[in-house]
């Protein structure tokens, strides 16, 4: 009895030695990608951002990264992402490869705190600057309201699901909207059904003919009268204001590297 207890010790003695290791070494191998120097995140929520972060960017290839900081100099927020690129040299694939950038800046000299997005590469390609304002607005409400953590998690995972439609595609299309799908997938079937049952129950041959005479019926009298044309013009006035929530565009880092890119305050 004490053999078989023993045995079953070391069993699972060994068992854990070889689980703990692989877990180890995994967390060792994430990259740094939470660069929080503004501490909008507990040191457990870094680490769940960041293990995230990993995860979602093996799926895509691209390293999906988030920067927060208090202020940049003369507020060019996009120069010092552009710089951090360019200096940081991130990339899934390589140095300076597959990357998007969530960069958050708190403080401005006027006050307010602006929220800045940036595709590098394959990023730039299937992350343009129209998806990446679409993925800004999603997280503004968050970011105003405070709830970082959530935002940045919707940031990485809307990013990750953006990237998996062809660029030029709306990935917001509803069409693609798996709920629509099952939806137009049910109301096609009831249809297919409805007309079954129809014709299940015979066609009808009698119409409006079957007990006419034509030799007695004919029209007795037919008349067009014309009364007359109104033409009523309206001048349609032109919106010419541009709005004041953002924008979106792109550029090219000092080390020559082009991006897509998307900024707005919150």
């Amino acid at each position: 009895m004490r053999r078989r207890y023993a045995l079953w010790t070391v069993l699972f003695l060994l068992t854990v030695y070889l689980i703990a290791p692989s877990g180890i070494v995994k967390a060792a191998d994430d990259k740094p990608l939470i660069f929080d120097e503004a501490n909008l995140l507990s040191p457990e929520e870094r680490d769940e951002l960041n293990a995230m972060a990993n995860e979602y960017g093996a799926e895509r290839e691209t390293d999906f990264m988030i920067l927060t900081v208090n202020s940049v100099p003369n507020d060019d927020y996009e120069l010092w992402t552009e710089n951090f690129y360019d200096e940081y040299a991130p990339g899934y694939d390589k140095p300076h490869g597959n990357t998007a950038i969530l960069t958050i800046v708190m403080s401005a000299r006027d006050g307010s705190r602006n929220v800045h997005l940036e595709g590098y590469y394959k990023a730039e390609k299937y992350l343009d600057s129209e998806r990446l304002t679409k993925i800004r607005s999603k997280i503004t409400p968050d970011l105003s309201s405070g709830n970082y953590k959530q935002a940045f998690e919707k940031y990485i995972k809307t990013a990750h699901r953006y990237m998996g439609f062809e660029p030029d595609v709306n990935p917001d299309n509803i069409i693609f909207n798996l709920w629509f799908q099952l939806g137009a997938a049910a109301a096609i079937g009831a249809i297919a059904v409805g007309i079954m049952a129809y014709r299940s129950g015979g066609r009808v041959t009698v119409n409006s003919r079957t007990y006419e005479d034509a030799s007695t019926s004919g029209v007795l009298n037919q008349q067009d009268r014309y009364i007359r044309t109104t033409v009523t013009k309206r001048k349609i006035e032109r919106n010419t204001s541009s709005g004041s929530g953002g924008g979106g565009g792109g550029g090219v880092t000092g080390g020559g590297h082009s991006h897509s890119s998307s900024s707005g305050k919150f």
